[in-house]
């Protein structure tokens, strides 16, 4: 493992706004550079009460001025809801401004529901030109080309770096063939991880971007002090995502004494298992549940995520994961 990374969605906790999010956002990419993660990354997510990232290139710009060395990026753009150039002048503008610190992780889901799709992107339609579309989006950073009647400026000359974001096998085949770096987003949907590494790191084809296969995996995480307390605060996500899944989305709940009684045993059973990638205790368990996941997929890099309702343990959370990884890392 080279390096360990922070995925934040910007949540907004219940009995707080939007503005709260970004503040904490902020602060929390301070203590991260602080504490020695590589990169810190931002999510597009639309039509969320509990997630304050939506216009991800704004955000990324303001954490990049509140920050000075860390790689700050999107993790990722749901290209379809874009036109290529479009991103191609927002995160080249980002990397004009905050020079080789501005990355670009792109998916093919909507981010949202299907309505809020319709409202971003106003014409739907059929067929999937996600490949096409990264492809034209990677030729805008490239060197001014004679001749060429559409450019991005700025963006142009960038070299942005591109990473493809999956959670199946279709991002590990298209990051393979383009020669680009991949991440899984096995923080939610863990299971079909292995098989994508492996597909990734066999069909991977050098390019001028990468000599050789790059894979982030992704992971959660929630630490304190004692087990008892790790799993207290780790209610407030699985309550999230369990009103999510039963398609009730709201901000972040406060934690709770015994979700059992508030979530049916089916749909927490089905949450843990989207949630399995994960390390949730005090820090020596916390060590051990991360270098079982590092041992098993051997991550290149390891990028950790976890919303807890308490900005305050929240931070405390991020600050006791990068002193594990920075041991583990060596």
């Amino acid at each position: 493992m080279h390096h360990f990374s922070l995925l934040d969605l910007s949540p907004i906790p219940e009995g707080k706004t939007a503005a709260d999010a970004i503040a904490h956002t902020v602060e929390l990419a301070q203590l991260a550079e602080a504490a020695g993660y590589h990169r810190y990354w931002l999510a597009e997510h639309h039509n969320m009460p509990g997630i304050a990232s939506a216009a991800t290139a704004v955000v990324i710009g303001h954490v990049a001025a509140a920050t000075r060395k860390m790689r700050i990026g999107a993790g990722g753009v749901m290209l379809p809801n874009h036109a290529p150039l479009m991103v191609a002048e927002q995160y080249g503008t980002l990397a004009t401004i905050y020079p080789d610190r501005i990355d670009l992780g792109l998916g093919r889901a909507p981010g949202t529901d299907m309505e809020t799709a319709r409202a971003l992107r106003r014409h739907m339609t059929p067929e999937d030109s996600f490949p096409q579309d990264v492809q034209e989006l990677i030729g805008y950073f490239d060197a001014p080309k004679a001749g060429a009647k559409v450019r991005a400026i700025p963006g142009e000359g960038t070299q942005v770096p591109v990473w493809i974001l999956g959670s199946s096998l279709y991002g590990a085949q298209l990051a393979a063939y383009l020669g680009l770096p991949y991440a899984f987003a096995s923080h939610f949907a863990p299971a079909m991880l292995g098989e994508a590494l492996d597909v990734y790191r066999e069909t991977f084809r050098p390019s001028q971007f990468l000599a050789k296969p790059y894979a982030i995996v992704a992971a959660g995480v929630c630490a304190a002090d004692t087990d008892e307390e790790a799993e207290y605060l780790r209610t407030s996500q699985l309550l999230a995502f369990a009103r999510l899944r039963t398609g009730n989305p709201g901000k972040l709940p406060a934690p709770i004494k015994d979700i059992s009684a508030e979530v049916p045993a089916a749909v927490l059973s089905q949450v843990k298992q989207a949630m399995s990638c994960s390390a949730t205790g005090s820090p020596a368990r916390v060590e051990s549940q991360l270098r079982q996941i590092i041992d098993n997929f051997q991550p290149d890099e390891l990028m950790i995520t976890g919303m807890i309702h308490d900005h305050a343990a929240r931070m405390k959370s991020f600050k006791i994961a990068a002193e594990i990884l920075t041991e583990l890392r060596q």
